[in-house]
């Protein structure tokens, strides 16, 4: 347990990647835990739903958890809440502002945690847990209701800035409040903990209103159907989506289960303003024509389940995509989504349609602040030590480098990872013992370690097949008293190769003869040495290292 005096900061999620942001702040004992994200799987996490952050830290210290504190409702930084509060088996206070709040509502009533309180806090807002006192400051994000989280305990004041940008002219008029954030640095800021997103692009980011522009000028020029896809979180950009279509006389259908949920919940607090008479069903979509239709869908990551992923492949219920119709990609890849995104458009351009992305024109932008943003924070809040987190290892370092061209002192800025805690004092700042952290896999709806033997087997299925070889012997002597039956799945050539199954019978008959004379009666055993020698005898003909599931049968 951390002793008094000492102030803890410990990333469990977030640095050294982009994704499932988690930071346990601790001070005399008592812990409040910044975010709780989560990270979609990569193309080789074969069957996996959702990667968490591992919170085993957190299960442990269950009691001694304060308050959640959200700065903002993306899933990057919420998605984890539900089996996070599962696994400490208890709901301490959990503040966000009052559209994270009510985006984290509806997501703890489909987990079926209806008891769950989540409390609003409104920008400048504070409150008390344990040895901290808590303020909420406002940021610029791409998401209404974004806030950095000051954490202040006897040692000093600590700034998680969450995901920012300097945006002077915002869709919703709410610029960062950066008055406060010089406050902090007059008042002498102990740590920051910076968004590194965009440390390697130099600049400043376009503003999110300036998006709304160009949205405009592409749907004047589009004589068929428009589908629209953004992050369905990003409030702002579905305003402009709407706002473009009501100017050129379209209706819009909302097509995606979070894209309706989340435009319901925007539109109850006031973030989204949407005409009379504009949206219609996805099942009245057929009922106008063409050129008088937005469809604004989910899927601008090439999710493989999402409205737009189904519609590429033609599989949608109510929108099939056809000549004539352009797709508005208003989003970038996330780092390792590329693929499945160039696979969309690909399939897109399959159908007859076309689409067009921020490269051609620029329909999108950053809710991540570019270099000298990340600058201008730097020299706002003149921080005493400096963490870049929210990046990958190459962008956490390109942060550091900002901090020290504004004069932050080499041996002030702290790269950290994932468990390594920076532990803060009166006698300075230095990483502490490391701690347990890394992933966890949500498979359906079970939680499971990355150690989980089905996800290499997954692998192993996917890249060379599956051989089940069924052996009959005899309880006398162990000889093979039946052909040897041969299942095999997912096993390219096999079926062109001439005589590779005889020959594979021949080898099973083999092996078992030798385990006979070697006088090996236990099951387990005989299928152990059946499953060597079947591998050598595939790899050595196919050059391939397929599962090999023996079954030896004994009568």
């Amino acid at each position: 347990m951390t002793s008094s005096g000492k102030l803890r900061v410990l990333p469990l999620g977030g640095l050294g990647e982009i994704g499932k942001n988690m930071t346990v702040v601790e001070y005399d004992g008592r812990i409040v835990v910044v975010d709780t994200g989560l990270m979609f799987p990569t193309p080789d996490q074969l069957g996996i739903d959702l990667v968490l952050p591992d919170f085993a830290y957190l299960r442990e210290r269950a009691d001694d958890v304060e308050a959640i504190v959200l700065t903002h409702g993306h899933e990057d930084h919420v998605g984890a809440l539900p089996f996070v509060l599962r696994q400490l088996g208890r709901a301490p206070a959990i503040y966000g502002g009052p559209l994270t709040a009510a985006m984290v509502r509806s997501k703890l009533d489909e987990h079926r945690l209806k008891d769950v309180q989540v409390e609003d806090v409104l920008a400048g807002g504070t409150v008390d847990a344990g040895p901290f006192g808590i303020e909420m400051v406002k940021m610029a994000h791409s998401i209404p209701d974004s806030f950095g989280v000051a954490l202040t305990c006897d040692v000093g004041t600590m700034l998680v800035t969450g995901d920012y940008k300097f945006d002077q002219t915002p869709v919703d008029g709410v610029p960062a409040d950066v008055g406060r954030l010089a406050e902090l640095g007059r008042e002498g800021l102990l740590l920051l903990c910076g968004d590194s997103t965009n440390a390697d692009r130099q600049g400043t980011s376009p503003s999110e209103s300036s998006v709304g522009p160009h949205l405009n000028e592409v749907f004047g020029r589009c004589k068929g159907r428009i589908v629209a896809t953004c992050f369905a979180s990003n409030i702002h950009r579905v305003q402009q989506v709407v706002d473009a279509a009501a100017a050129h006389g379209r209706k819009v259908s909302l097509v995606g289960r979070s894209m309706r949920k989340n435009v319901n919940i925007g539109r109850m607090l006031g973030h989204i303003e949407v005409p009379d008479g504009i949206l219609v069903g996805p099942k009245e979509i057929e009922d106008f024509p063409d050129h008088k239709v937005v469809v604004l869908s989910t899927g601008s990551q090439g999710e493989p389940l999402s409205a737009l992923r189904r519609m590429a492949h033609d599989d949608h219920p109510h929108v099939s995509l056809h000549e004539g119709d352009t797709v508005i990609f208003s989003a970038t890849p996330i780092p390792g989504n590329e693929r499945a995104v160039n696979e969309t458009i690909d399939r897109i351009y399959r159908l007859g349609a076309t689409a067009i992305t921020p490269r051609e024109v620029p329909v999108h932008a950053s809710g991540h602040g570019y270099a000298e943003e990340l600058k201008l924070l730097l020299n706002l809040t003149e921080p005493r030590y400096v963490m870049p987190m929210h990046g990958d290892h190459r962008r956490l370092s390109l942060h550091g480098q900002l901090a020290e061209a504004v004069g932050i002192p080499p041996e002030a800025v702290f790269h950290g990872e994932n468990g390594l805690p920076l532990e803060l004092d009166a006698d300075g700042a230095r990483f502490g013992e490391r701690e347990q952290a890394g992933m966890i896999f949500v498979d359906g709806v079970e939680v499971g370690d990355i150690e989980d033997v089905a996800l290499r087997d997954r692998r192993m299925l996917s890249a060379d097949g599956i051989f089940i070889v069924v052996a009959t012997i005899s309880g006398q002597d162990g000889l093979s008293v039946a052909p040897p039956e041969i299942i095999f799945r997912g096993v390219p050539f096999v079926e062109d190769s001439d005589g590779f199954v005889d020959e594979l019978r021949d080898a099973v008959e083999v092996s078992l003869e030798r385990s006979a004379k070697e006088e090996i009666n236990e099951i387990d055993l005989l299928q152990d040495h059946l499953h060597d020698d079947v591998a050598e005898f595939v790899y050595d003909r196919l050059r391939r290292r397929p599962m090999i599931l023996p079954v030896v049968v004994e009568v």
